[in-house]
């Protein structure tokens, strides 16, 4: 061999164990595990360098400075639950009903947060209903607006935000933008760039960059939330653009979607969610604004996850209050990849007798996402599971329904991506007139919705089963 190859291989042979090692410690996905390991080992200096910029969590670094109480374990993996506050002690729930008082003790567990009552909640259909509420909001702030989200388009919808944040600010209203890093980079020109000129405080969360290298497409910010004067909140699966106003047939991009506004005192851990947000990109604190007590008839309570120190939360305690039904489980979402536990969760409860219904768009916006998708509907199906299509426009709508009582809704998909890879912010909604409400949205959009059926599936041409079962390989990181 040539002394270059010599030097290549040399290289290779201390780079592969030690980057093969990593994935083996702090990997806790054995497929995400297998996989980066074989790349590593097998493909020479391209797998470690993959692995160096691609795979390796570095989320971990601030997430210790947030935390700054937790000691550094070396060699153990960070990518782990908790710490949780495993309280036995007796706690009693007002007003709960006694079914899902083992939920709420799951929930004060695992996510460190009050149940907070006396809320008041509503559905807020689209970008034609949620925009102007939001836009209402923003004109009305007298001392703050905290604005958050993925995808932040400047066409006609974006420009109107970008118009009522630059006024907040020209009448001395502190506004404050955190926009995600690759989000941004769906429209042109960016947001930053014109919020930037009109005097708008505005930061990205991980940008991409070459030097230091931060090319992660995962550990992306999914989370969507506004908050005015700490009093009215906004969060949901809806970001920012004419791509949820589906009145406007001429646009191609249409998505459906449900936003959702809070007045109460879950404007409080929102809020918060935004001022730990913030410091995590600019480290500045925020100061907490005095939350305005409402006489409403919800309890809520935020569920945040991603990968820094908040991994599996939403998942377990979905996992949970699936568990925990008597009557129906009605699950929303654009995309549904669920791990083999969520799985044996939907497939436990429909064996009991319980109702679960599972609701997809019949046309995705990620084919591949679809094709993976497919192959685990047969298994659900056979176990009883209902799985219905619903016809275009995409829909984008993410909710978790069990027994006309209890909600989840925020911005999380049932997938890898956002209940592993990405900050995703679920809130949990406990009440019946909140949960008919979204029955009633539900009921509306199985009128022209179409079930799977168990043939269909079997019947599939061996070329689709084959195309199927390749994408659904890559499920840990679709």
């Amino acid at each position: 061999m040539d002394p270059e190859t010599i030097v290549l291989v040399v290289i290779h042979a201390v780079i592969a164990p030690v980057t093969a090692g990593h994935a083996l410690l702090f990997k806790r996905d054995s497929r995400a595990a297998f996989g980066w390991v074989s790349a590593c080992l097998l493909f020479p200096l391209f797998g470690p360098i993959a692995y160096a910029l691609f795979g390796i969590n570095r989320v971990q670094t601030r997430a210790r400075e947030m935390h700054a109480q937790r000691p550094l374990r070396r060699l153990v993996g960070f990518e782990r639950e908790g710490p949780f506050a495993l309280d036995r002690a007796p706690r009693s729930y007002p007003g709960l009903s006694d079914a899902f008082v083992p939920v709420a003790r799951l929930s004060d567990a695992v996510t460190n947060h009050p149940l907070c009552e006396g809320n008041n909640v509503s559905v807020l259909e689209n970008g034609e209903r949620a925009y102007p509420k939001m836009l209402e909001a923003i004109d009305a702030a007298m001392s703050s607006v905290f604005l958050m989200t993925y995808i932040f388009d400047t066409d006609t919808s974006g420009q109107r935000f970008v118009d009522a944040l630059t006024r907040a600010a020209s009448r001395g209203v502190d506004v404050r933008v955190i926009v995600d890093g690759f989000g941004e980079r769906y429209s042109h020109p960016r947001v930053g760039k014109l919020l930037r000129r009109a005097g708008v405080r505005v930061v990205r969360f991980l940008p991409l960059r070459l030097f230091p290298p931060s090319l992660n497409l995962n550990l992306r910010n999914h989370r969507k939330l506004l908050i005015a004067d700490g009093s009215v909140a906004f969060a949901g699966g809806m970001n920012i653009g004419d791509r949820h106003m589906v009145t406007m047939e001429s646009n191609r991009k249409r998505a459906q979607d449900l936003h959702f506004e809070f007045r109460g005192t879950i404007c409080g851990q929102l809020h918060d969610v935004f001022r730990d947000t913030w410091w995590f990109v600019t480290g500045e604190s925020i100061a907490s604004p005095e939350v305005v007590p409402q006489s409403g008839s919800e309890t809520c309570r935020v569920i945040l996850d991603g990968p820094d120190d908040n991994l599996d939360k939403l998942e377990i305690v979905l996992i949970g209050a699936i568990a925990a039904a008597r009557k129906s489980v009605t699950i929303m979402t654009p995309y549904f990849l669920p791990s083999r536990e969520f799985i044996s969760v939907l497939k436990t409860a429909s064996l009991k007798g319980v109702n679960v219904r599972v609701i997809l768009p019949e046309k995705s916006n990620l084919p591949y996402v679809q094709w993976a998708t497919q192959n685990v509907l047969g298994e659900l199906i056979q176990g009883g599971v209902r799985v219905f299509r619903q016809p275009p426009p995409f829909s984008h709508a993410k909710l978790v329904v069990v027994d006309e009582y209890y909600a989840v809704v925020g911005s999380a998909n049932i997938d890898a991506r956002s209940l592993r890879l990405n900050f995703e912010i679920g809130i949990e909604v406990i009440g019946t007139e909140f949960a008919a409400s979204l029955g009633t949205y539900v009921d509306r959009c199985l009128e022209n919705a179409s079930q799977y059926t168990l043939d269909e599936i079997d019947g599939r041409a061996l070329p689709v089963r084959l195309r199927d079962a390749f994408c659904w390989l890559f499920q840990p990181y679709l």
